[in-house]
């Protein structure tokens, strides 16, 4: 079984305790936190969400862009576990939102996407890449940063390492952990520039304990 195929029914199995997690922490609460304050959103983006999941931060810019009257030029997501897509399909009907693409995809093999999922003004990215082997981190980047416009930015919340998210993170969810200069180190080995990172909102920044937020430029 490859690593990828592992990952996939890793959390195949554990869909719904993933999505209760994340609300028990008030996770998409802070996402959409974020987003709200953003100036990354205008009209006529064109949207990837990488590793979508259940769908915490496709609908945390879909609502940011919503309260500010915006709309995406095309909005896609992919995901590597079938059962974390179809959660965000359900959720998705039943907000009547039908202006998201998704697609099952593994972040390391990105030909399979559609051709013309590529040139994105935004790419954004949550708690999927540490589920890679820590060396193909930067491999991954670099495919993402090659579908982003020349002008486009990359914003990529990932987990923190530090004591408190080893058992928490770490362990329990099987995750790899990164310093900000370990992140820092891997968007610049994929060929990103002008990298700055970010806290999370006031009300939510508890969450910077959990992870980093870095925004890049392609």
């Amino acid at each position: 079984m490859s690593g990828s195929d592992a990952v996939a029914q890793f959390f195949d199995r554990r869909t719904a305790r993933y999505d209760h997690f994340i609300r028990l922490m008030r996770y998409p609460q802070g996402l959409r936190a974020f987003f709200r304050r953003s100036s990354f959103l205008r009209s006529g983006l064109g949207i990837l969400d990488a590793g979508c999941g259940t769908g915490a931060l496709t609908l945390a810019v879909r609502e940011a862009l919503s309260e500010r009257a915006l709309a995406a030029r095309s909005f896609h997501g992919f995901d590597l576990t079938p059962s974390m897509l179809e959660h965000l399909r359900v959720r998705l009907r039943a907000q009547a939102i039908d202006d998201v693409e998704l697609r099952q995809a593994d972040v390391l093999r990105l030909e399979t996407l559609p051709h013309d999922w590529t040139d994105y003004d935004l790419i954004v990215s949550a708690s999927m890449l540490e589920y890679l082997p820590r060396e193909r981190l930067a491999d991954a980047l670099s495919g993402l940063r090659a579908r982003l416009r020349a002008d486009g930015r990359f914003v990529l919340f990932i987990t923190r390492r530090n004591w408190l998210m080893q058992p928490l993170i770490g362990a329990w969810w099987r995750s790899n952990l990164y310093s900000a200069s370990e992140v820092r180190g891997a968007l610049r080995q994929a060929g990103f520039a002008r990298i700055t990172f970010h806290t999370f909102p006031a009300q939510f920044r508890y969450l910077d304990v959990w992870g980093h937020i870095a925004e890049a430029g392609a």
